[in-house]
């Protein structure tokens, strides 16, 4: 699919994935709230338009996008989502 080969370039190109802290989740508990997600980063509106486009068209709900430092981050929130992303593009954990 060309959704799919596209996301995974632009993800192999500047995006990234944060990680569940798993041992902070258990000493914190409720006030630790950060989870799993992957951000997409996009140089344009124009790119983040496509970016929710082509997730919507895999399947994947993209989460509310936010500017950072000139561009914008498209986040993919939660475990399931996340690994669904990641197996759809073909990463594996030894890419990093």
């Amino acid at each position: 699919k060309k959704a799919v080969k596209k996301l995974g370039i632009l993800f192999r190109r500047n995006g990234y994935i944060r990680r569940l802290d798993t041992v902070r989740r258990e000493t914190d508990g409720h006030l630790y709230k950060k989870g799993a997600e992957v951000r997409l980063v996009a140089d344009t509106r124009a790119e983040l338009s496509e970016i929710r486009r082509l997730l919507k068209q895999v399947g994947i709900k993209p989460g509310r996008p936010f500017s950072k430092a000139r561009q914008w981050r498209q986040p993919v929130y939660g475990v399931v989502a996340v690994a669904q992303f990641l197996e759809l593009i073909g990463w594996s954990p030894d890419e990093e």
